[in-house]
């Protein structure tokens, strides 16, 4: 069983209550739009504080620069445990993905795909290829959400459960 803290959008900000959110979490994965290395140090030492050190996986969003394109892809494509996961900044979500996203879940197989960039929380089943798409909105202060927002969850071999969205605010 694999707990995983999902987080996106912080646009340069961290939030230190995250910390004690994702604390007991195996894995972190961020959906993108870091905002600078500074902010990768800074999720180190405050993870280290709370006497976690999980996995971290990330790929760079739009706002990110050089320092950050030049440690994490703009997707990720692994297996957490039995599950196919796919991670994109941008990609849309079901009914408008990005073309190239939907025919890459489509080819794979992908049975989680996970994105950035809206900053609009969303957990959405899509039917058609199989595959839940989640969204966790925004944990900075960029952009005009109202609420910030990170999401927890688990997988266990081939089933994605205990999903909890928790608001920053």
């Amino acid at each position: 069983m694999t707990k995983i803290g999902l987080i996106s959008d912080t646009h340069h900000y961290l939030d230190p209550n995250i910390f004690n959110h994702f604390k007991n979490c195996d894995e972190i994965w961020h959906a993108g739009d870091i905002g600078s290395y500074q902010w990768i140090e800074n999720w180190k030492a405050g993870m280290q504080s709370v006497g976690g050190s999980p996995i971290f996986r990330a790929v760079y969003g739009n706002i990110d620069g050089y320092d950050i394109r030049s440690i994490y892809p703009e997707r990720l494509w692994f297996n957490c445990e039995e599950v196919k996961v796919m991670i994109q900044h941008i990609g849309g979500y079901p009914n408008k993905y990005a073309p190239a996203v939907k025919d890459f879940i489509k080819k794979n197989k992908t049975q989680l795909f996970i994105s950035g960039h809206s900053h609009i929380l969303k957990i959405i089943y899509d039917p058609t290829l199989e595959c839940l798409h989640m969204n966790p909105g925004a944990a900075g202060k960029q952009g005009w959400q109202k609420v910030r927002t990170i999401v927890r969850f688990t997988i266990d071999k081939k089933d994605i459960k205990d999903c909890e969205v928790i608001e920053l605010d």
